[in-house]
Formats: C-alpha cells, structure tokens, sequence
C-alpha cells in the first residue's frame, strides 16, 4: 500500500470520528488488512469492505455512506461543499481525499501537485473535560447531545454475590465425578485432582427514580443513565419512576433503540413532571414489587432532590422498610453536587438515617465516581449508626 492512501485512510477515519460513528485503531487495522484479499483499484470493493468493517450499528449507515461519497472523490477547490450536513463533517474543500488508485481521474496533470489533503486538527479534549464538569441541568441542547455520547463509554460493573451452586475451579471443594473422569487415563489411579468454587453472579439492581417537576432539568440524562444500565446488566435490572404514583418501565428499557425506548416511557408515565409524593411511591413499591424484585441482594437506588410533598411519617416507614428489603441502599442526589447543598428537604431528612450511600449525580463525573462505586462495594454493610455519623459528618464539611 502507499503512503498517500494509508494517510488518507486515517484522514477518512477522522471524518468518521467526527460524525460520530464509533471508529477506533483496531478498526481501521482490520481495515488494512483486508486489502490483501480485495481489489482496492475497484470502488465497491474498497467501499463494501470499509463499510463492513468500521460501521457497527444500523443507525451509523447512512452517515457513513454520505460521509464516504464526500471524502473519497476529487473536489474542485474553489467550490462549495455539497449543502448535505452529516452531524458535524468538517466543511473545508482540503480534506477530500483524491479517487483510489486505478481510478480514470487519478493521473495528475501538469502543474498539479501530488502532495496528499492536509487537514486542519481540531483540539477537543478541553470541551470534554468541561463538558465532564458541568452540571447536567445548566447544559444546552447540543451539550446534551454531546454527553448522552460521552455516556456510552461509561463500564458499569456492579459488585458479584457468592451463590449457592458451585462451578469447575481452584476452590478447596473436591469435585469427584470430575476427578474419576479425568483419571480414567491413568488407569484409575487418583493423579489429578479436579476442585470446585462458588459460582459468583452481578448483584441485581433496582432503580427507583423521581421525575417530578422540582427533577425536570435533570429527568432525561438520568433516564439515559438508567438506559445505560438496563442495557449493560439485562434481566438483572429493575426499573420505576415515580412522581405522585409509582410506574415500573422496565420493559420499556428493554428496547435496543433508546429514542423508542424513552418514547414508550413517556406514554407509560402518567404524571410526568407532576408533584412529589415519596413515601406513597415507595410504599406502592414495597407492598407490590418488593418480594418480587429485591432478592438475591439487590442493590437499590433512589434517584430523587428529596422535595417532598407528601406524608414524612410514612416516608420515613417506607424508605426504613425498603433499606431492610436491600442489600444496600443508595441515594443519588443532584443536588448534592452543588458546594453549598445542605440537607434542608425534610424528605432528605426524613430518609438520612436509612441511607447506606449518599451520592450526587449531577455531572458525568458523578456518574463515573458512580460506576467505581458499585464495582467495588464491600461484601458487608456497614453498622447503622456508623453509617449516619459518616454521612451527616459529610454533610457538614
């Protein structure tokens, strides 16, 4: 291969990145690669095989294809791009590749230099890093845009819980028919040991987030967020919002496109952006969901600002009650995030004691510091009264 197409294959993967298809080395190696056993003089050849190999999601085709009939064709300087705008393609006559080789226009005239397109690179590492900062409901539209991408390289990991079956490993539990088995070919004589372990699961996970209208400028990250999950862990997530009542839209989650998804969940809620009752909410959880969702040590998590309109008294039965239901209990705060926050709410009050974690989530580094969280929560819970003394000590510094 040339030096000029492999530069302008990277050039290529620039505008890919741009537009927001999800191109990475590995990728474009594979890219490579395939040259071998293709003829990259023919047009189809070189578009089918980049086509397969760095386009990995449906909705990512049809960029890909105006994207790749812009860069890989001779552009006449002096004239005005097509006026098709593909998410954020660079508009400047330079970074046009020229045709690939074996291609009539290829043969360059006289005069005409040969050097490949320059492009002009863009620094954006200080955008996302502000981007990562700033708090979810003082974001604009195109912001949003940027972080519900940035959201998606989120690892989620949630801490695994011992079961009671056991798996083939180096445990100190000996597995005989294993071990029989595999010393037949010794002639019955015992020369190696097969041992078996617990076999370890992900916790699952029940959610259980406030969209009310005091949470209305930060309800759609946070229903992406809880997309994120509900895709990354399955079955092994539960998901409620609430507001006045409580509706469970995990089966809306389910859905492998998310503007589907966050549709059906806005047909499935009937009062969105409504008042706040918090202790009815959970109260239609635990009598109705509890027993079926909150086995096998469940990890709960509350997303709520804690305004409440509603019975305290029955908030606090209900938020005590569901802490003894959960392996443990986090609140997720996004007002927490703000250097002045103080627990005023008498919501937040109220349900204070019966919090195990209590975290804000009101930027993408909340969300990351999250996601570290979960990964590493320790097997035990720690003693009640410790566990307030901590979080209120927290409060006040």
């Amino acid at each position: 291969m040339n030096g000029a197409l492999l530069h302008n294959l990277l050039l290529f993967g620039r505008v890919l990145r741009g537009v927001g298809i999800d191109v990475n080395p590995g990728r474009m190696i594979d890219l490579v690669s395939a040259f071998g056993l293709i003829d990259i003089g023919r047009r189809s050849d070189f578009y089918h095989a980049a086509r397969s190999l760095l386009v990995h999601r449906r909705d990512d085709l049809a960029r890909f294809d105006i994207a790749f009939d812009l860069f890989w064709q001779r552009r006449d300087p002096l004239a005005r791009p097509s006026a098709r705008v593909i998410g954020e393609v660079p508009a400047r006559p330079q970074m046009f590749a020229p045709p690939l080789p074996g291609h009539p226009s290829t043969e360059t005239k006289e005069g005409e230099s040969d050097k490949p397109p320059s492009i002009e690179a863009r620094m954006t590492y200080s955008d996302d890093e502000i981007l990562r900062h700033k708090d979810f409901g003082d974001m604009t539209p195109a912001e949003l845009t940027a972080v519900r991408s940035m959201m998606e390289q989120i690892v989620w990991r949630v801490n695994e819980r011992r079961t009671r079956r056991l798996r083939p490993g180096r445990g100190a539990l000996v597995d005989l028919r294993r071990t029989v088995r595999r010393n037949l070919r010794y002639g019955g004589e015992v020369l190696d040991w097969a041992q078996r372990e617990p076999k370890v699961k992900p916790r699952p996970l029940v959610i259980i987030a406030d969209v009310s209208g005091s949470m209305e400028r930060y309800t759609r990250l946070l229903l992406l967020f809880t997309y994120g999950l509900a895709q990354t862990f399955g079955q092994k997530v539960e998901a409620f919002v609430f507001s006045t009542r409580l509706t469970r839209i995990t089966r809306q989650l389910e859905q492998r496109n998310l503007d589907h998804a966050l549709t059906d969940v806005a047909r499935a809620v009937p009062d969105w952006s409504g008042g706040t009752r918090i202790g009815e909410a959970l109260h239609s959880f635990n009598f109705d969901w509890g027993r079926r969702v909150l086995g096998h040590g469940a990890l709960t998590l509350v997303i709520s600002d804690g305004w409440d309109r509603g019975d305290i008294s029955m908030l606090r039965e209900e938020i005590a009650r569901l802490q003894r239901n959960s392996r443990r209990l986090i609140w997720l705060n996004p007002l927490l995030g703000a250097p002045d926050y103080e627990p005023l709410t008498r919501g937040i009050q109220a349900a204070l004691p019966f919090i195990d974690d209590f975290l804000p989530v009101h930027n993408l580094d909340s969300l990351d510091a999250l996601a570290k969280h979960l990964a590493r929560l320790s097997e035990r819970r720690p003693e009640r009264k410790q566990q307030t003394s901590m979080l209120r000590g927290a409060l006040r510094t």
